[in-house]
């Protein structure tokens, strides 16, 4: 059973870093795309980063710059460290996984259930 748990989430002031980890089980994440979305109060979810088994990443043009992932296959483990954060950021926070697709538009495989990251200003 495929299991993808983030964590990292909390409560940080504008211009502040978080760093969320998604520990995937029941799959090897090195053979998966990686992503991470986010969901904000009242909004559709949206790619903010995506990180290919080829090594190809991608960010949505709010997070360049600011946002970056990265990957651990030996925990296998993938991480979203976020700087410099703004009131904007402000949204539930997913990983996921797809075994086919990458991109910030995919319809992934898998979904963790997600944590919440809220930026006061």
């Amino acid at each position: 059973q495929v299991q993808l748990v983030e964590s990292g989430g909390g409560s940080v002031q504008a211009g502040g870093s978080l760093r969320l980890s998604c520990a995937a089980s029941g799959l090897t994440a090195s053979d998966y795309c990686m992503a991470w979305f986010r969901q904000a109060p009242g909004k559709e979810r949206e790619g903010v980063a995506s990180s290919n088994s080829d090594g190809t990443v991608n960010y949505a043009d709010s997070v360049k710059g600011r946002f970056s992932i990265s990957r651990d296959n030996v925990k296998n483990t993938v991480y979203l460290q976020m700087n410099k954060l703004k009131v904007e950021d402000t949204a539930t926070y997913y990983c996921a996984a797809d075994s086919v697709f990458c991109g910030l538009r995919i319809q992934p495989d898998y979904w963790g259930t997600g944590t919440l990251v809220t930026i006061s200003s």
